[in-house]
C-alpha cells in the first residue's frame, strides 16, 4: 500500500455502522474472511482494485470512503 494510505480501516467503521459482520461481507463480496482480517489488521501490501470495488458495492459506500489519506508527519 502507499505511504501515507490507510486502507480500509475506515471501511470497516462503515462496516460496523451498517450492522455487518466480516462473516457478512465475506458471503457478499466472495473474498476470503482471512483476507478480509488482513485487511482489517491493516496488514495487507497490497488491495485488488475488484476487491476495494466489491468492498464498496456491499457497504454502498465511494472508494474515497475506504481509502484516506493520513497526514504526512513533520
Amino acid at each position: 500500500m502507499a505511504p501515507g494510505v490507510v486502507p480500509l480501516a475506515p471501511g470497516l467503521i462503515l462496516l460496523a455502522a451498517r450492522g455487518m459482520t466480516l462473516t457478512r461481507l465475506n458471503a457478499i463480496v466472495g473474498v476470503s474472511q482471512a483476507n478480509l482480517s488482513v485487511l482489517k489488521d491493516d496488514r495487507a501490501r497490497a488491495v485488488r482494485y475488484s476487491t476495494i470495488v466489491a468492498v464498496c458495492r456491499a457497504l454502498e459506500c465511494e472508494i474515497g470512503e475506504l481509502l484516506v489519506l493520513d497526514p504526512p508527519s513533520s
